[in-house]
C-alpha cells in the first residue's frame, strides 16, 4: 500500500511544472544586446541552441560486417 501511495505522490509530483512563459526576475533585466546584433534577443532566443551546441545525431546504421581500413596513426608502443 506505502509502495502505491509513493508512486502516485511521485506521479503527481512529476505531473505539476509551470508552462508559463519566462520572463527575467522582477528588478532585473535580459543581458546588453550582444556587439553587431541588430535588436536584443528575448528569453526565448537565449535558451535556443544553436546548430553547434546540440548537433544533429547520426543514426547510419552498419547493414554488413567490413573490413577496417589501415590506419596509419595506429603505431606500435614504443
Amino acid at each position: 500500500m506505502r509502495i502505491v501511495a509513493a508512486l502516485t505522490l511521485a506521479a503527481l509530483l512529476g505531473a505539476c511544472g509551470q508552462k508559463a512563459k519566462l520572463e527575467p526576475v522582477a528588478g532585473q533585466d535580459l543581458p546588453p544586446k550582444p556587439f553587431g546584433a541588430e535588436t536584443q534577443p528575448d528569453a526565448a532566443d537565449l535558451l535556443a541552441l544553436d546548430p553547434q551546441a546540440a548537433p544533429d545525431r547520426s543514426v547510419e546504421l552498419r547493414t554488413r560486417s567490413e573490413e577496417r581500413e589501415d590506419d596509419p596513426f595506429d603505431l606500435p608502443p614504443e
